[in-house]
């Protein structure tokens, strides 16, 4: 099965950055529109951003001129360019397939923890 991996999470001050990547085993990555999720404590998975395979991206209000989605065809993978980050902003991020319900990447995976925190 194709599977992707999270990584480029890890503690941050306000204000700082951090670049994440979702790799996928498999050549496929580029067939689907993917997103970035997370999650914080108490709280439900949210979508923070989408790319579709054409390149068309869409962000969640509350990242919106913060965060930049990209993704490398030739390499599998696709990236979060996290700048000017908040608390907020503290949460697991997960990659997946827009169509999650559907998603050929299989289950979530574990992600990769984002801390955000003097």
């Amino acid at each position: 099965q194709v599977q992707l991996v999270e990584s480029g999470g890890g503690l941050v001050q306000p204000g700082g950055s951090l670049r994440l990547s979702c790799a996928a085993s498999g050549s496929i990555l580029s067939l689907y529109a993917m997103g970035w999720y997370r999650q914080a404590p108490g709280k439900q998975r949210e979508l923070v951003a989408r790319i579709t395979s054409g390149g068309r991206t869409n962000y969640a209000d509350s990242v919106k001129g913060r965060f930049t989605i990209s993704r490398d065809n030739a390499k599998n993978t696709v990236f979060l360019q996290m700048n000017s980050l908040k608390p907020e902003d503290t949460a697991v991020y997960y990659c997946n397939a827009d169509q999650t319900l559907t998603s050929p990447f299989g289950s979530w995976g574990q992600g990769t923890q984002v801390t955000v925190s003097s």
